[in-house]
């Protein structure tokens, strides 16, 4: 008789990355290690780094024995699910002729100067950005 695989999405493991509820994915299996955090020798700040992510690298990395990679068989609570994560959803768009109240906001906005005369406003900033300064100096010496 075969048996069921529970899969986890990245995202849904992603949600156990605390050291109160802390799973790892390893070669693509999902492991829940909350209760083997005190146990572990190197420490439980290695694991709950990588808590909620693929720890595959990181594991490899740390030369486990047989008898670690045998342990971890108890852990195990599924598979990451191979299916990739369904698109987006397309956004709406409004083709009835009326508008959302967002694009009313949109076009009620208008700049207090028309672009064109941007410059000049931008030109007496400076200006008086400039006098400022030069009086600060100015009475500085004084």
């Amino acid at each position: 008789m075969p048996t069921i695989v529970k899969l986890f999405s990245p995202q849904e493991t992603s949600q156990h990355d605390t050291r109160e509820d802390c799973w790892i994915i390893v070669d693509g299996k999902v492991y829940d290690v909350t209760e083997y955090l005190d146990d572990h020798p190197g420490g439980d700040d290695i694991i709950v780094s990588v808590a909620g992510k693929d720890a595959t690298e990181e594991f490899e990395d740390a030369g486990h024995s047989k008898t670690a990679r045998e342990l971890m068989k108890s852990f195990c609570v599924g598979e990451v699910d191979p299916s990739p994560p369904p698109p987006p959803p397309e956004p709406q768009v409004n083709s009835g002729g009326t508008t959302s109240v967002f694009s009313q906001l949109l076009l009620s906005w208008r700049p207090a100067v028309p672009p064109q005369q941007l410059w000049v406003v931008a030109a007496a900033v400076a200006v008086a950005g400039v006098t400022v300064a030069a009086g600060l100096l100015y009475s500085r010496r004084k």
